[in-house]
């Protein structure tokens, strides 16, 4: 695969210094292969996939899921909080079924009248370029189970537009996303135990958050999930490629980036054409699996098309400064789940190898034949983990069974 690597990495090239010269026509094309590339959170040619598959029958393949896949379409009860600087999140909630059993709260409380407690809320954080429909198989299996909320981050989903980026024209940071996090806490599970689930930058989002409300963390929250995620030296991840073709797209990838988010309308016209190789992409850097369904693979893929170019630009920033190792101690003596795909090669598991040492109490899963989207990937595993957490933080039964799952007293995935 050097060769496509190679092929990538000059790709990437010529886009920026198309850019650099003004010439945007020319540049489009070549440039809706580079946004694929970064969408995904990679730099990789995958030519194979043209050379393989005829583009029309891909075509027809992907309206076909669209009109069919069945993921992404669980809803709850639509909220918005808003973030310091006014950027209004959406969330929604998914609230405890009666008729469920699953309130752990004694029911002997209720009967003396006195106010039962308020249930634990387990708050969702996604990914990069993905929104909440992304934990789709975690949310059909524990709705009505627990009080859940899901929430799309700044300029991702359904939330509005970073207010700070728009008007100051500045890259997001962390930081900022944790205190988004926490006015999302503040509006939608404003009291009662909390267990935090973050995937990718969506568990740096809960370290940040921990980083700055550390009093919240010790007074409230009760579990911790970070699935496929990293607490700093992302600079170093290769993304499954050479060293001179990691070197190449580091120094071009910056410049390109901010090139194209200036140009954000003609840059999606050329995404658009090049869309048969974006979703080559996306599938090498999401999954590892040779059989995942092609109506997930295509869900994921509409997930991450819908973020806009300048949206991408104004995240990549945050990556590369992101260290939140010292935050971790804050999760000392929690039940946490430190899950990752082996061949994740976006945040490869040694980074979850890396957090799991900082925490010898928490439980590590590291899920072979499995890459980054592996809550999509292997659901029932992830799931089945998530619930053996939620059980150990007291916000279900340990007898509960979630919708097929099985029971979350198991002890381990296969």
């Amino acid at each position: 695969n050097a060769e496509a690597v190679a092929a990538a990495v000059a790709s990437a090239t010529e886009a920026a210094t198309e850019a650099a010269a003004g010439g945007w026509r020319r540049a489009t094309g070549i440039a809706g292969v580079a946004i694929g590339v970064v969408a995904a959170g990679a730099a990789a040619g995958v030519a194979i996939e043209r050379l393989t598959v005829g583009r029309g029958m891909r075509q027809k393949a992907r309206l076909a899921l669209d009109s069919t896949g069945p993921y992404g379409g669980l809803r709850g009860t639509p909220g918005k909080a808003y973030a310091e600087d006014g950027t209004e999140l959406y969330y929604e909630v998914d609230d405890l079924d009666p008729e469920a059993g699953a309130d752990p709260a004694p029911r002997r409380r209720r009967l003396f009248g006195r106010k039962a407690p308020a249930p634990v809320t387990v708050v969702f954080s996604h990914g990069y370029c993905l929104n909440q429909d992304s934990w789709h198989f975690q949310r059909a299996a524990l709705r009505g189970v627990v009080r859940a909320v899901y929430w799309d981050q700044r300029s991702h989903g359904r939330s509005g537009r970073g207010v700070a980026q728009t008007r100051d024209d500045r890259p997001v940071s962390i930081e900022e996303l944790g205190r988004d996090l926490k006015a999302v806490i503040d509006a939608a599970a404003p009291e009662g135990p909390i267990v935090l689930v973050g995937h990718s930058m969506g568990g740096m989002t809960v370290m940040a958050l921990a980083d700055a409300f550390p009093d919240l963390v010790r007074e409230r929250v009760v579990g911790v999930a970070l699935v496929g995620t990293s607490s700093g030296r992302l600079g170093e991840v290769n993304f499954g490629l050479p060293v001179a073709g990691v070197n190449a797209v580091r120094r071009v990838l910056p410049g390109v980036l901010r090139a194209l988010g200036q140009r954000a309308e003609l840059v999606e016209r050329g995404r658009r054409a090049t869309a048969d190789l974006f979703a080559g992409i996306i599938k090498r850097y999401s999954f590892a699996s040779r059989d995942v369904d092609p109506a997930v693979a295509r869900f994921a893929e509409r997930m991450i098309e819908s973020t806009p170019i300048d949206v991408v630009a104004e995240y990549y920033p945050a990556f590369n400064d992101h260290d939140k190792t010292e935050a971790l101690a804050h999760f000392a003596g929690l039940p946490v789940l430190v899950l990752a795909g082996v061949r994740d090669l976006v945040t490869p598991s040694e980074h979850s190898e890396a957090i799991a040492d900082l925490l010898p109490d928490a439980e590590l899963v590291l899920v072979p034949d499995a890459g980054h989207l592996v809550m999509l990937e292997h659901p029932e595993l992830v799931t089945d983990r998530l619930a053996d957490l939620l059980a150990r933080a007291g916000a279900v039964p340990t007898a509960a069974t979630v919708d097929g799952y099985g029971s979350t007293s198991s002890t381990g995935p296969g």
